[in-house]
């Protein structure tokens, strides 16, 4: 009998309902849900709630409706932290970080869910990863592209400074998410049409694709596996560029490793929310079909959901690239299953034993 393939989805997301949320974070303006479940908030910023399956028992028959077995779920990006004052992150930070432990400890067998450090404080946030690591059980580091340091200048997650956080990634075997936000506020650009959503996030990623692959970081912590949000875009479309930028003028590189040498590497992954069937075609032929695993980005209406306007459901997009011949039946498979075990346990075969058994029963 032919064991059947799981459906993994590698990017999702979970809002606490309104009554979880510490009364000290409205109060500051950090972040709250209302209580009708309509807005999620922050100081003059909300924005809708979409879809029921934001909360957890939605969540779950959400997942049940569309045949999901599990799902990763990732920090909120609104807690990123940045411009709080160090206190009020702390408590921000380990808000977020006790909700997804307490989602995984009471639904192991639906959600992997990932935690959240700043690395403007490289101390305490290595103190976090321990604490998640040792005391909560939690697998997954979830990191920003950009963050702001403690003198107020915005810089790339993989800035040297912060080599610290991927050494103790490495020394715990991590899995690594990385996830743009917060764009608008250092893009002097006026906040219209979306554009930060639909444009800079995806230069976001390409940016902090650049300086991992330069620092030649794949190589240097080899038990730590980055995943880039949004397949990393414009990291596909861009590769050309930073090669011939990089063989161009090579003053400006002294001592940084070639991007050739990332191209398709074991460590670094992507996830489909491409959004069309040329977009995961162009990634699949750049970093190979091992390197890219399932991610709905649901329930945000730029993830893969149910939609009438665009005929979409969770899914879609690997079915289409197994019908237009992009992939094969197995590599679809693969990237449901296989390729997010692999992002998330690495060569540890234990880990991933234990994972599946997690799902499975």
């Amino acid at each position: 009998m032919t064991k059947r393939k799981l459906r993994i989805n590698g990017h999702s997301h979970l809002l606490p309902y309104p009554e979880e949320i510490p009364q000290f974070m409205k109060d500051k303006g950090i972040f709250w849900v209302d209580k009708d479940r309509k807005f999620m908030l922050q100081k003059d910023w909300n924005r809708p709630i979409t879809d029921s399956s934001f909360f957890l028992d939605e969540k779950l028959e959400w997942m049940e409706r569309n045949k999901l077995d599990h799902a990763v779920v990732l920090n909120l990006s609104q807690l990123y932290g940045n411009g709080l004052r160090v206190e009020e992150m702390k408590q921000a930070l380990r808000f977020q970080n006790d909700f997804n432990a307490k989602v995984q400890h009471n639904h192991p067998s639906k959600f992997t869910c990932g935690f959240v450090v700043h690395p403007g404080f490289v101390r305490s946030a290595c103190w976090e990863i321990e604490r998640c690591v040792e005391v909560l059980g939690m697998q997954l580091l979830c990191l920003p592209t950009h963050y702001m340091d403690s003198i107020g200048t915005w810089r790339c997650i993989f800035d040297e400074e912060n080599e610290p956080i991927f050494e103790m990634a490495n020394k715990y075997n991590l899995a690594v998410e990385i996830h743009p936000y917060d764009g608008e506020k250092f893009i002097k650009l006026e906040n219209t049409s979306w554009r930060f959503h639909l444009i800079w996030m995806l230069a976001q990623c390409g940016d902090a694709y650049h300086f991992l692959t330069l620092n030649g970081y794949q190589d240097k912590y080899p038990n730590m596996r980055t995943c880039f949000a949004h397949g990393g875009q414009l990291a596909q479309i861009n590769l050309g560029r930073r090669i011939q930028g990089f063989d161009g003028r090579p003053d400006l590189f002294e001592g940084k490793s070639h991007p050739r040498k990332a191209v398709g590497h074991k460590n670094i992954f992507f996830d489909t929310l491409v959004h069309d069937t040329g977009g995961l075609e162009l990634l699949i032929r750049n970093q190979g079909s091992k390197q890219v695993i399932m991610g709905l980005d649901d329930p945000y209406p730029l993830g893969e959901m149910e939609s009438e306007k665009q005929s979409s459901y969770p899914g879609k997009i690997i079915d289409l690239a197994i019908d237009r011949k992009i992939i094969t039946e197995a590599e679809g498979d693969a990237i449901w299953e296989d390729n997010v075990i692999q992002w998330l346990c690495g060569d540890d075969e234990d880990a991933k034993q234990k994972l599946i058994t997690r799902i499975t029963t």
